[in-house]
């Protein structure tokens, strides 16, 4: 059974940066994708971003140039590296892996104050 932990959240001021972290324990062999989603308060849930393992990123409109996703395949952690944030970056992170199942963390809060 794969879970995610994820780390990282808080309360930044615009413009400030962020860096999300997001640790799959068990067993990953083989192709997957790792990727970020956010919901913001009354909203549907959105990608931010995501990676598969051969590194190939996407990238949602509102995020590109702003926000950059890696990984360390060795360490199953997927990271979110967040800059030039903005007030309407404010929602809850999650985590998402797909990797036969669908696997979901419980998500990390992000406020950017304006």
């Amino acid at each position: 059974q794969v879970q995610l932990v994820e780390s990282g959240g808080g309360l930044v001021q615009a413009g400030g940066s962020l860096r999300l972290s997001c640790a799959a324990s068990g067993s990953i062999f083989g192709f997957n994708v790792m990727g970020w989603y956010r919901q913001a308060p009354g909203k549907q849930r959105e990608l931010a971003a995501s990676i598969n393992s051969a590194g190939v990123t996407n990238y949602a409109n509102s995020v590109k140039g702003r926000f950059t996703i890696s990984r360390d395949n060795a360490r199953n952690t997927v990271y979110l590296q967040m800059n030039s944030l903005k007030p309407e970056d404010t929602a809850v992170y999650y985590c998402r892996l797909i990797y036969g199942m669908d696997y979901w963390g419980n998500g990390t809060l992000v406020t950017v104050s304006s």
